[in-house]
């Protein structure tokens, strides 16, 4: 008797589930080293809402910000009796007003984010795929909202969306270089782009114009394999894309060092006159070095407002 033609599709789902919990485990570990990560909020177009997200000042919110001396027109239900107790004057407790600020991630999944020189060092999709998460999950207890570009998860709140984005997170692209989704970013939101941005530019340049006019803002960072860094290649070498579609071989690697060397050099330098043109921020990482590294310079460049 044959097997239910479900049964094979039931095993992948498995297995992508458990590959999902073990990323979420790893990302928390990576988020639990750092505070909650609170995006600040410029050209803010969204609604004000109540959660965690403090903009120090009065309001409906949960979070204390402070007391003040009972006013005129102040209703005497708002009255801190604790407070007011230890002295004859009658004090009011504030809250703070709460702002969400929404967030759009994009991680490349493509063919080419597979890419890892040793065995030693973690492919350069896992990698983005562990800051990527870390990230969110500081931003999602922070308050935010968070989603995916292109509509197929929008942003959301609370301990739910964690698992969402990590089933998302752990599908491939069959491409070698997939192209950034832009579509369906809320106008004025904040975006984080994850890539080794080593593909067709056009695609990225179209991105980054239409999430600008939008007023949307946010940050490329750019993972790299060590060895594309320093091309440490000589004599007889075979290069070849990750699903085999492009492929080159030669006697002498170590002639084309300097070639490729200028070559990354300009799309580095492109990649940094976009950002500054459309309002982006830039930045790298190396798969050799701690994903710490990444996640605090990522903390720094989105939490202290210099997007």
């Amino acid at each position: 008797m044959s097997q239910p033609a479900a049964q094979p599709s039931t095993g992948r789902s498995v297995g992508a589930s458990a590959e999902a919990a073990q990323l979420r485990s790893r990302a928390e570990s990576a988020a639990s080293a750092l505070p909650p990560l609170l995006v600040q909020a410029q050209q803010l177009a969204g609604s004000v809402l109540g959660g965690e997200h403090g903009r120090r000042r009065a309001g409906m919110g949960d979070d204390f910000w402070q007391y003040r001396p009972l006013q005129q027109g102040d209703s005497r239900r708002m009255i801190d009796h604790r407070r007011s107790a230890r002295g004859d004057q009658q004090f009011v407790r504030e809250r703070e007003l709460q702002i969400a600020q929404t967030v759009h991630l994009w991680v490349d999944q493509g063919a080419s984010m597979r890419f890892a020189s040793t065995l030693d060092l973690p492919r350069k999709i896992e990698r983005a795929r562990l800051i990527g998460l870390a990230l969110s999950i500081l931003m999602l207890r922070g308050g935010e909202r968070v989603g995916l570009t292109g509509g197929s998860l929008p942003p959301r709140r609370g301990n739910l969306q964690i698992l969402r984005l990590c089933d998302a997170l752990s599908a491939d692209d069959t491409q070698d270089y997939a192209p950034p989704e832009h579509r369906a970013m809320a106008p004025h939101a904040r975006a984080l782009f994850i890539s080794d941005f080593l593909g067709p530019f056009e695609p990225l340049e179209h991105a980054l114009s239409k999430a600008a006019d939008r007023g949307v803002h946010g940050v490329l960072l750019q993972v790299l394999d060590p060895a594309e860094e320093r091309f440490p290649f000589a004599g007889r070498t075979r290069f070849e894309s990750v699903t085999g579609a492009l492929s080159h071989e030669t006697l002498k690697a170590a002639s084309l060092r300097q070639q490729y060397l200028d070559r990354l050099a300009e799309r580095r330098d492109a990649l940094e006159h976009l950002c500054r043109t459309t309002g982006w921020r830039i930045g790298q990482h190396h798969s050799d070095a701690p994903a710490l590294s990444a996640l605090m310079w990522l903390y720094h460049a989105m939490d202290r407002g210099q997007l």
